[in-house]
């Protein structure tokens, strides 16, 4: 479809990154944004602070693609750290909202002074992939563990919906996961479990949460969420990049993207960094043909991801209206590829497979000492195996 709108005139040469930012801004929000959702929710959040998640998130993801998709004339996609929510997911049982609040802002600290520093590149060296791949991976396998276990009560959702999944990822792999949920919604409606009344169109609000700061969350949360955003999504997203032939100024965007963190998150943005998935929608040819245009697709995503974002109440609604086992279930299935991905990438490296995989398996056992959680523990325990090793 995209060659097809690039064969129009020139007058319509805009027609491609139009459609390649709305793709990317549906990609993203069907594949996450129940990953997202539910963080919010398992940390106790109310309607109105769920709101003010998705209008924190929306507004940071838009005024940084378009900020710097415009300033450095490159396809820069911001956007939110799914693994990062899964990790909420997963460590939120004792931690309060306010306390996850203030384990986002000491993350998005990190993560600013390795751009201002300009330690990031550094930084990475001392986290070797492998180890950082696996803590990803454990955090990940907790969250899609518990989406499958709802299999024996709704197994007449959720194996259609996985059918559907396994289908499009043969057939049409970016879009696996939309055909899975568009199912899922239609079988849910079909079920009579689908809840319009709760459905409403209304602006988003934000709501301040003053944080707490407690040392056992920081190190639990804060920590590990830092250490995910940087190794499986900046690190990802500046390589895409580079990949693509654009040679990006990377403390410039990490700063940028920890500012906009740091500012966003007492209203609910628990991470915001590069797009790690849905960076090669805008950076693929059939964004533009000509390199120097296709910043135009971000740019769209950015405006797009403005709008989402001040319609959050109503993107929140949408979720509320929809069965707990959908969004558990399209968001698990939804995961799984980044499970595989971070299992490789962890495991690749023979000098470093068992530190790596004793990182993941700490981790997504979930065990928690001293109030810190696991995945503070993984990597931890799996720095210390390859220090050993190594000696």
């Amino acid at each position: 479809m995209l060659r097809t709108l690039q064969a129009l005139p020139r007058q319509a040469d805009w027609l491609a990154p139009l459609l390649a930012g709305f793709v990317t801004v549906l990609v993203g929000y069907t594949s996450s944004a129940a990953v997202v959702f539910e963080a919010a929710r398992a940390l106790g959040a109310n309607s109105a602070q769920i709101a003010s998640w998705l209008l924190a998130l929306g507004v940071g993801m838009g005024v940084g693609a378009l900020y710097l998709s415009i300033k450095y004339r490159a396809p820069i996609n911001v956007a939110w750290s799914t693994p990062g929510a899964a990790l909420l997911i997963a460590a939120a049982g004792d931690v309060s909202l306010a306390q996850a609040t203030g384990a986002f802002l000491f993350s998005a600290l990190l993560i600013w002074l390795c751009g201002v520093t300009g330690v990031f590149a550094r930084l990475l060296e001392v986290i070797p992939q492998s180890l950082g791949a696996a803590l990803l991976a454990g955090i990940l396998l907790q969250f899609t563990l518990h989406a499958f276990e709802l299999l024996p009560q709704a197994w007449t959702l959720l194996l259609p919906m996985l059918a559907v999944y396994l289908l499009m990822r043969r057939l049409q792999p970016r879009y696996a996961v939309v055909f899975s949920f568009a199912v899922g919604v239609l079988l849910s409606a079909s079920q009579g479990t689908l809840r319009s009344e709760l459905l409403s169109i209304q602006l988003a609000t934000p709501v301040w949460v003053t944080p707490e700061f407690a040392w056992p969350v920081l190190l639990g949360v804060g920590l590990p969420l830092f250490l995910v955003t940087m190794a499986s999504q900046n690190l990802p997203g500046v390589a895409a990049l580079r990949g693509g032939g654009y040679p990006v100024p990377v403390s410039s965007l990490i700063s940028t993207t920890g500012g906009l963190n740091l500012l966003l998150a007492p209203f609910g943005a628990f991470s915001l960094n590069l797009s790690a998935i849905t960076a090669a929608l805008c950076i693929s040819p059939d964004a533009h043909p000509d390199p120097r245009k296709r910043y135009l697709a971000s740019s769209f995503a950015g405006v797009l991801y403005l709008l989402l974002g001040v319609l959050g109440a109503s993107v929140g609604a949408l979720f509320m209206a929809f069965p707990r086992e959908l969004v558990l279930g399209i968001a698990g299935i939804a995961l799984l590829g980044s499970v595989g991905n971070g299992l490789h990438q962890a495991l690749v490296d023979e000098r470093q497979r068992e530190p790596a995989l004793l990182t993941f398996v700490v981790t997504a056992s979930g065990v928690s000492l001293w109030g810190i959680g696991a995945a503070f523990w993984g990597i931890v325990l799996g720095a210390l195996a390859l220090l050993i090793q190594r000696r």
